[in-house]
């Protein structure tokens, strides 16, 4: 492995990064089925010892999209469809 490579990983496994975040968040809902996303990811914080506050900066694109489903699935968030039509 190079230098480079050998440092990226350390850099990665010492801080949280947006991928390994959601990487780690998909791990647990696709393991523990009694889970959701907003779930997991509480889980992972607490297990992890990270703030709660500090979440919204580490969820990717793809992941907020889940938790927004997750959410309409659960009635926190109002139903929408994305698809509109024209008038």
């Amino acid at each position: 492995m190079s230098p480079k490579n050998q440092l990226e990983e350390e850099f990665t496994k010492k801080f949280m990064c947006a991928e390994k975040f959601a990487r780690d968040v998909e791990e647990i809902v696709k393991n523990d089925n009694d889970l959701d996303y907003i779930g997991a990811i509480v889980f992972y914080c607490e297990k992890n010892n990270i703030e709660l506050e500090s979440v919204p900066k580490l969820i990717s694109k793809p992941l907020k999209e889940k938790i927004r489903w997750n959410a309409m699935e659960l009635n926190f968030l109002k139903k929408t469809s994305k698809a509109k039509l024209p008038v």
